[in-house]
């Protein structure tokens, strides 16, 4: 283990040192994932989601002891998936010339819409935008920026013809930070994760996405 630890390049160790240190909002579920092999030399990656009750309230709308008292009777079985994402940092010390720079931050948020709300023509600019009002407001510095927001519709048919149409929304972005301090770029992830899925509040100055359907 130290053998292997010694390998690995002091610019790579202090960002995920800085990673450790990011205060991402209670309501998201932040767990280390596999790290793609392929894209980098060193990566690290993390998966979030977010979930509501059964009837559509946030994970951690109370305090005190009524949200104690809510937690103690919740089941696995009454929570929905709000949305769901991936944050993964790539390192190659040799530097990318499609990167400018040594790391890579590539991204992904997927939320589902009702069908409404999902054909609004600028869903996929108002993605991008909140993207890069995120890191904005959290003073996340980068460079390199592009991504791709897609609508994916989704028709039932047969037994499964009375399920209403559903539209979900992906985002697929990556940047170039700054420095190998990365804190407030997965402080900024994580925010946008959040809103994707719906939970309040915003940040002054950020657009909202359209409301998502939480049934």
């Amino acid at each position: 283990m130290v053998n292997a630890l010694a390998q690995v390049p002091a610019e790579f160790l202090h960002a995920l040192g800085t990673l450790r240190k990011a205060r991402c909002r209670s309501e998201l579920k932040l767990d280390e994932i596999p790290a793609p092999a392929r894209l980098a030399p060193y990566a690290v990656a993390l998966g979030a989601e977010v979930v509501s009750s059964a009837a559509g309230a946030p994970r951690t709308p109370l305090h005190g002891p009524a949200a104690m008292a809510a937690a103690s009777t919740r089941s696995a079985e009454d929570e929905i998936e709000l949305a769901t994402g991936r944050f993964i940092l790539l390192h190659d010390p040799e530097g990318s010339a499609v990167w400018d720079g040594e790391f890579r931050i590539v991204t992904y948020i997927r939320a589902q819409l009702d069908a409404e709300m999902g054909n609004d023509s600028m869903l996929g600019s108002v993605a991008w935008t909140w993207l890069v009002e995120a890191l904005e407001n959290h003073a996340a510095a980068y460079r390199a920026a592009g991504g791709t927001a897609t609508r994916v519709l989704s028709e039932s048919f047969g037994t499964l013809a009375g399920r209403p149409d559903t539209i979900d929304i992906e985002l697929r972005a990556s940047w170039t930070p700054a420095s190998s301090d990365v804190q407030a770029h997965l402080e900024a992830w994580s925010d946008m994760v959040c809103t994707f899925a719906g939970l309040p509040p915003l940040p002054d100055g950020v657009t909202p996405l359209p409301k998502r359907r939480l049934t």
